[in-house]
């Protein structure tokens, strides 16, 4: 057993406190090399509440705190070494935050550390490029594969959005952004894309599940302050009329006491124009006019709308060609065509759901 300690600036992984390397080597994803100095570096990097604090500021008593317990946790480094050595649990290479917080670890030094949370901020962000926030933050571990060369027909929108998330990434303001179509035409996939496509620039993905909507507020707060960039993703967002949410939501895009971080990006997707939707008694009666201008209010909370407009059979077969990756016999065309025309209609989807059934 490790000797007891208590930290309260970095949570210990499992099996530090117990000594027990089978422990640490089911519950962390440890680089290459002694584990011991990597599972304590990758605490360092955990420190939550702490990054917020010295990514704001840097106190002298804050600085002196932190440093009690770096050399708390490096000592402890070096009783686990002795106790249980181990030779290495990793599988993979060290990244350069690990790196930076292992440095810390052996120089015990809090004022580097808080240029580590500012430069690379702190766990899940440094290691983890999607995430599902359902009222709680989930890492993604394996993203679903998306790239743009999955879209065919829609270079002039995929080019709009790029420019907008590249002008995000450069630090200037982007206001919440609506990519409006017809289901299939791949409005996801270009989201989804934009992960691959930029994370090494520090862009973060961040889908917000209909159930986080009402705490968006505490997603705000968890991102506040980073020095990645997050676009919060909005799938196939739409509400009924009487659903509250979409009052919320739409404060919180503008007019709230809450402000969006400036390192955010709200990115929805939907198949309505205004998202909310309606019925034949809403655009009826006196309340009518109120409740259309309540509504077309919401959506004008976007300041971009994207439109990707429905394919058509030359767009579909081209989509095909593209995911099968050769050009179609007739036979292969014909399929096509058959596939599509048996309900499903021409779309993205279909092409790619067709190109999978006969690649």
């Amino acid at each position: 057993m490790a000797p007891e300690v208590t930290t309260r600036f970095f949570p210990l992984p499992p099996g530090v406190a117990e000594a027990d390397p089978r422990a640490l080597a089911l519950a962390l994803d440890l680089p290459h090399g002694e584990p011991w100095g990597w599972a304590l570096a990758q605490a360092i990097l955990s420190g939550r509440e702490l990054a917020r604090l010295l990514i704001e500021a840097a106190p002298a008593g804050l600085i002196r705190l932190v440093e009690e317990e770096l050399a708390e946790l490096a000592e402890l480094r070096d009783r686990l070494r002795k106790a249980r050595p181990v030779s290495d649990l990793g599988t993979r290479p060290a990244t350069e935050a690990e790196w930076a917080a292992l440095k810390v670890l052996e120089a015990g030094d809090a004022a580097a550390l808080a240029e580590v949370y500012r430069r690379y901020g702190r766990a899940p962000f440094v290691c983890r490029r999607a995430f599902v926030w359902n009222r709680t933050l989930v890492p993604v571990p394996r993203p679903a594969p998306a790239s743009f060369d999955q879209l065919v027909g829609y270079e002039a929108e995929l080019g709009r959005l790029r420019r907008l998330v590249e002008r995000f990434l450069k630090g200037r303001p982007v206001p919440p952004v609506l990519l409006y179509g017809a289901r299939g035409t791949g409005k996801s996939t270009a989201v989804r894309a934009l992960v691959p496509a930029y994370a090494e620039r520090g862009l973060r993905l961040v889908e917000v599940m209909p159930e986080g909507l009402d705490r968006l507020p505490e997603l705000y707060r968890e991102l506040w302050g980073l020095p990645q960039r997050f676009v919060l993703f909005l799938d196939d967002l739409a509400f009924d009329a009487d659903d509250q949410r979409y009052r919320k939501l739409k404060s919180l895009l503008e007019g709230s006491l809450f402000a969006r971080p400036e390192n955010t990006l709200i990115l929805a997707t939907g198949n309505r124009r205004n998202l909310v939707r309606e019925t034949w008694d809403d655009r009826e009666g006196p309340a009518a006019f109120d409740q259309r201008e309540e509504t077309l209010s919401f959506a004008d909370r976007f300041g971009v709308v994207i439109t990707f407009p429905p394919f058509d059979k030359a767009r579909y077969l081209k989509a095909v060609e593209r995911h099968l990756g050769r050009r179609l016999e007739a036979e292969i065309e014909a399929r096509a065509l058959t596939f599509a025309l048996e309900g499903r209609g021409f779309s993205g989807r279909t092409a790619r759901q067709f190109a999978e059934l006969v690649g």
